[in-house]
Parts: C-alpha cells; sequence; structure tokens
C-alpha cells in the first residue's frame, strides 16, 4: 500500500455528479504499481463508473486479499470502506461483512494467483451462495509480487520471462463462474475502457453474483535471460547493500474495436492478444450457450470480451437464507435473543 497522498484541491468548474462529487472525489491514493500496469487502468474504471453511477463512495465496502491487484483497492474511493484480507481468503472475509449489513455494495477485488490457487475453493463457494457483490480478477497470468511465476491461469504453453514454458493447462476462471452460478458473467480487457466501464456498472447494479475476469498486461516480467539489463543480471554483478528496483517506464496498452470484430492487441514483450468482442444480438441469457461459446473461440485462440451471461431475476444469499429485511448489525439484543418461547417454538417447528 501507498500512504502518498493525492493533492484534495479540485477545479471549481469540474463537474458534479447527482449525489454532489467530482470524478476525483472517488480517486484513492497514487498508485505504487508499475506504469503502463493494467491494474491502475481497471482502477480508473471502476472510479469512473462509481460516479457515473452517482454513488456515495462511503456506501461502498471494498475487500481483497494479496498481490499487486490487490493493493489497488488503495488508489480508489478512498472515503469507502476498505480491507485487506490474507491470500486467497478475501471471499470469506466479504461474505461474513455482507450477512452483517447487507445495506452496503460490496466490491472484491482479486488477481489470477490469488482467486485461481490459493483462493479457488473460497471462489468457488461465494459464487454458488449468490453472495450480493461485484468479483473483480484483475488476471495477468504472473505473480507479480513474487517476481512473475505463472499463475494457474497463464496459457499453456506461454514463456516466462526466462523463457521457461508453461506445461499446465489453465483454470478459466470465466467457465467456472458460469459453472458454478454466477449470475453476471464478463470478460474484458484492461486497455477497452469503452466497454470495461459500462461492464462494471453492469456488474454493480446486479443483484446476486456478478464476476468480471479482465485480461491486465504485467509490464514488469518482459526483460528476458540474456539481457544485461535484466534485474537478474544486474543483481548477479552488483554487490548492492539494498535492492532497488528501476521500473521501465510503458505506455499503457488500449484497444478499442466494434462488436463482433476480433483485434490483436500486441503487448510489451512481443506476444499477440487475440480478443473477439461478443455480436450486438449475442443473447446473454443463456448460461449453456455461453460456456459454450467461451470455449469454442478458446479453441481458435481468441479470447472472447463483453457481457457472457446475466440471470436478471437471481436471488442474493439473503433471500436463501430468510434473514431479516434489517441489517443484522443493527439489530439490539431484544431482537437477538427474543426469549425461551422463541425458542421453544423454533425447536417444536424442526421435530
Amino acid at each position: 500500500m501507498t500512504y502518498i497522498t493525492k493533492p484534495r484541491l479540485h477545479h471549481p468548474t469540474l463537474a458534479r455528479n447527482r449525489v454532489g462529487h467530482t470524478r476525483r472525489d472517488y480517486e484513492g491514493k497514487i498508485s505504487t504499481l508499475c506504469a503502463g500496469c493494467g491494474h491502475d487502468s481497471i482502477s480508473a474504471a471502476i472510479i469512473q463508473a462509481c460516479w457515473e453511477l452517482d454513488i456515495e463512495p462511503h456506501r461502498v465496502a471494498k475487500l481483497s486479499g494479496i498481490g499487486c491487484s490487490s493493493k489497488t483497492p488503495d488508489y480508489f474511493l478512498g472515503a469507502s470502506h476498505g480491507f485487506n484480507t490474507v491470500h486467497g481468503r478475501m471471499p470469506s472475509v466479504l461474505t461474513g461483512a455482507y450477512l452483517a449489513n447487507h445495506s452496503l455494495l460490496y466490491l472484491g477485488v482479486s488477481g489470477d494467483g490469488d482467486s485461481a490457487s490459493i483462493g479457488l475453493g473460497q471462489f468457488a463457494h461465494l459464487m454458488r451462495r449468490g453472495v450480493d457483490m461485484t468479483y473483480i480478477v484483475e488476471n495477468n497470468g504472473v505473480y507479480g509480487l513474487t517476481k512473475g511465476q505463472f499463475s494457474a491461469t497463464a496459457d499453456k504453453g506461454s514463456k516466462s520471462k526466462k523463457g521457461v514454458k508453461n506445461p499446465d493447462t489453465p483454470v478459466d476462471m470465466v467457465s467456472l463462474a458460469l459453472q458454478l452460478g454466477a449470475t453476471y458473467v464478463a470478460r474484458s480487457f484492461s486497455g477497452d475502457k469503452a466497454q470495461l466501464v459500462p461492464l462494471i456498472k453492469g456488474a454493480i447494479t446486479h443483484r446476486g453474483a456478478a464476476f468480471l475476469d479482465i485480461i491486465s498486461p504485467c509490464v514488469t516480467f518482459n526483460n528476458h535471460a540474456g539481457s544485461t539489463r535484466s534485474y537478474d543480471f544486474v543483481r548477479e554483478h552488483n554487490d548492492a547493500v539494498s535492492r532497488i528496483d528501476f521500473i521501465t517506464p510503458r505506455n499503457e496498452i488500449t484497444a478499442s474495436f466494434a462488436p463482433g470484430e476480433t483485434i490483436d492487441v500486441g503487448q510489451h514483450d512481443g506476444s499477440v492478444l487475440r480478443l473477439r468482442k461478443l455480436h450486438a444480438d449475442y443473447d446473454p441469457c443463456d448460461r449453456v450457450a455461453a460456456m459454450s461459446q467461451v470455449q469454442a473461440l478458446q479453441s481458435r485462440g481468441e479470447i472472447v470480451t463483453g457481457l457472457l451471461y446475466v440471470a436478471a431475476d437471481a436471488p442474493a444469499l439473503h433471500d436463501a437464507l430468510n434473514t431479516s429485511q434489517a441489517p443484522l448489525n443493527t439489530l439490539d439484543e431484544r431482537a437477538l435473543c427474543p426469549g425461551i418461547d422463541v425458542l421453544d417454538k423454533i425447536n417444536a417447528s424442526l421435530r
């Protein structure tokens, strides 16, 4: 996390939304991520979406796990509630907070390492229970904080910065979310702001478990083995008293293309992402068709983006549990402990 704050001064002509906030009011602290990191583009999209939705920042609870992605909640919605959990445990902490107070908007930010490896089991149960939240995975295929090992979502055959090929089949988070019962499922690219902002807005306003898999390029681990400018080479030939990295600035990767089109997006390391945007007449209400669409395009080396599936009448976890309309954390002792007569009636109904 960072403790560097942005200036609080706002230009008096900045546009305000219906609740009186400028876009600057939805920002957080200054990012310490590498220049050009796709995660910062996602933070900017979240800021834009919340501003356009006229959300009061104090109504938002943002939670994260461990990783570069899990640092990003510090960089947006600085006036909201926030909790940084341990590795892979964001879903269970968020579920507990949601059960205690369902009056807040819950935003979970995670990464492919945090959600597809150590947190895979927790991700599965949150999806199937229908927790009313927006779950964003900032997917870059590597463990960025631990120097670029393959994550569980890395494509089979892809090369690490050391030239090692990944021998394992990737975990597809979108297919998992569809199979596990998420009622809003989408995929996007961090550089496609025109698509990403509406998808985030749709996820936030959706009632039920909303999942967004956002491909977010890592700019740091593109320096290759054998380079005399690589971090490893410098450290092996330098007797330094401390280890300080200088990250070469990179330009943000962006993409803009029409529905139904396919585009090749070049990455900093020379690799190419082939993105296909869903057709404008695509029906997102068929879960099985969505799964087939994802698998069919993957077999052709294409990554489909857009709103893949949504259930308009999806129930949330509080509906399934038949809890009180009032948030549990607002109930007093009398409501929580109504007495022996009520307890006897409950016990009798279970016999």
